[in-house]
């Protein structure tokens, strides 16, 4: 998943992504905590409102437009076209916490070549907050004076380590309860940060690793660039390198090997 191309190539895609953003916070932020709020239930019981929805038409409507060799992957309205170039949106991640009206949720984008993410954009305009990426052009936020650079950590030991487990219910549906709290009692600290929120906060080098299981593609593919250009590395639970595995450990990556092991044990 290392291979790319060079960063030059993306930096079309990377403003492409960045406008996507853009008319997708146009669509989710009016509708964020709004008393006319439509939610349903989709066939796996997890909820969509008319925010989800619109956001990802929108994102799709813009693709269709300009990048109409590409493929469209996205939570909503499935797959399309091409999976050489292949653009994989979440509308918003964190439904339930939008729903709920809770400001930790974001809109996911990605465009992944031949499987692997080179471009993503994570854009949480609720915290009126933004991150970017593309292989070989360093990670990203919006900080007071421009654009400032981003860095995961340098912690080094697993007893300085900060985590997020994103949820119990999650390590126990997979059947690694015991695994989360064996990590845990390891840790210098462990919260929930939950959904996409705590992968930028891993890249910002804020915390220094995040795992979760039962992820598809969408909820996982923005953050990849962006971790792995902050200087960290993302990987599924046993260390394969891929986004299908539905399931993710990522790291500020002097750590990686000493949490797949523990996390393997």
């Amino acid at each position: 998943m290392n291979t790319s191309p060079h960063a030059d190539a993306l930096r079309h895609d990377l403003e492409l992504a960045l406008r996507l953003a853009d008319a997708a916070d146009a669509q989710s932020l009016p509708r964020f905590d709004a008393s006319d709020l439509e939610i349903s239930t989709k066939a796996d019981n997890s909820h969509v409102t008319d925010a989800d929805l619109a956001t990802e038409r929108a994102i799709r409507s813009i693709l269709e437009q300009e990048r109409p060799e590409d493929g469209i992957f996205g939570e909503e309205f499935g797959a399309q076209g091409s999976t050489q170039r292949q653009w994989i949106i979440d509308p918003i991640d964190g439904t339930a916490n939008f729903l709920r009206g809770v400001p930790l949720w974001g809109t996911m984008i990605a465009l992944a070549v031949d499987g692997v993410p080179q471009v993503g954009v994570v854009s949480m305009p609720a915290l009126g907050r933004r991150w970017w990426a593309s292989t070989g052009g360093g990670a990203w936020t919006d900080g007071e004076n421009g654009p400032r650079r981003i860095q995961a950590s340098s912690v080094s030991s697993l007893d300085d380590a900060s985590v997020s487990f994103q949820s119990i219910a999650q390590w126990s549906d997979a059947g690694r309860l015991d695994t989360l709290l064996a990590v845990a009692a390891r840790v210098w600290r462990d919260r929930a940060y939950g959904d996409v929120y705590s992968y930028m906060l891993l890249a910002e080098g804020r915390i220094d690793m995040v795992a979760e299981f039962g992820v598809k593609e969408y909820d996982i593919a923005a953050a990849v660039p962006i971790v792995r250009e902050a200087g960290g590395r993302m990987t599924a639970i046993d260390g394969a390198e891929t986004i299908s595995a539905r399931s993710t450990l990522a790291t500020n990556g002097t750590l990686h090997e000493e949490f797949l092991s523990l996390t393997q044990s």
